[in-house]
């Protein structure tokens, strides 16, 4: 039986795509035979799921598990919004939603941990697919609370949200509040939780446009600073959480929400974290050709 070298392992994987374990797997078990070591994995799919991973993979599921004290959430993708629907790939994403709340694990040894279904998976079903990204959040007094726009089954949906509240107050009031905060979160797509949290570098970008704009207003150098500051205000109010209007009364800040909350229930309620994933956000979709189109300009 031949060596297996790391030489012969990389042949293996650029003959066909496959992950560098399960081409150094392929080739003990064809005794170092290059031809049956691709026979093996093309039986086992996993040079045919190789061959998809270059296709863009934007459309999925976001899948969630939570108790009242911590929540876990990933986004796992597919090409197709069809895939969405297909009781393997819920049952998948689920899967990863759960092994993401017992370990805390992030995206790579979640990767890690599931390759082998995944691409049992892809091989399946035949698209490209990725556990893209995994967030986690956890109180020691206080509660979770979890959301799910438009789910398509419980736990699962196109936009996720989770909202940590740290207070000894009671926790039915608590999971309540965090429920509708976390509606909140998914309607008005905040970036940070305070203004504290703001990049420095985003913060002195707006910054800076905003006064150009102001200058071309022709007004002295101390009015535009005036002009400048109000018009951050309003970037805080789009961007910064505790800032914005809530939107289930469409008159308080967040801010004033939870300070009246606190008064409410008998204890102080903070607002220790967020977390909101959109479906495919960030991702560079393919243009789809409009064929028909084309036939129509080629025929003049």
């Amino acid at each position: 039986m031949p060596e297996i070298t790391a030489s012969l392992v990389k042949e293996l994987r650029e003959k066909t795509g496959a992950g560098m374990m399960d081409c150094k797997k392929a080739l003990d078990e064809a005794k170092g035979d290059m031809e049956a070591a691709v026979d093996w994995l093309r039986k086992k799919g996993l040079s045919a799921a190789a061959k998809k991973a270059g296709r863009v993979a934007a459309e999925g599921l976001i899948a969630l598990a939570a108790d009242d004290k911590k929540a876990a959430m990933v986004e796992v993708n597919a090409e197709t919004d069809f895939v969405a629907r297909n009781e393997q790939f819920q049952k998948f994403a689920l899967q990863t939603a759960k092994l993401a709340f017992d370990t805390g694990a992030d995206a790579e040894a979640l990767k890690a941990k599931q390759q082998e279904a995944l691409t049992s998976l892809i091989a399946t079903i035949g698209e490209n697919m990725n556990i893209r990204r995994t967030a986690q959040l956890g109180v020691n007094q206080g509660i979770v609370a979890s959301y799910m726009h438009n789910a398509l089954a419980p736990n699962l949906g196109k936009i996720g949200v989770l909202v940590a509240l740290e207070s000894t107050a009671d926790k039915a009031k608590l999971m309540e509040l965090g429920k509708q905060l976390a509606m909140h979160v998914a309607a008005a797509r905040p970036e940070v939780l305070t203004i504290a949290e703001i990049d420095p570098k985003a913060l002195q970008r707006e910054r800076d446009i905003l006064t150009e704009q102001a200058k071309a207003s022709g007004k002295p150098d101390n009015v535009i600073a005036k002009m400048v500051e109000g018009r951050l205000r309003k970037y805080y109010e789009d961007v910064v959480l505790v800032e914005q209007l809530y939107v289930i009364d469409g008159e308080s800040r967040v801010k004033d929400v939870l300070e009246k909350a606190g008064k409410s229930f008998g204890a102080p309620v903070k607002l220790a974290g967020f977390v909101r994933y959109q479906l495919g956000e960030g991702i560079e979709k393919e243009a789809v050709p409009d064929f028909a189109a084309e036939v129509k300009k080629m025929a003049g």
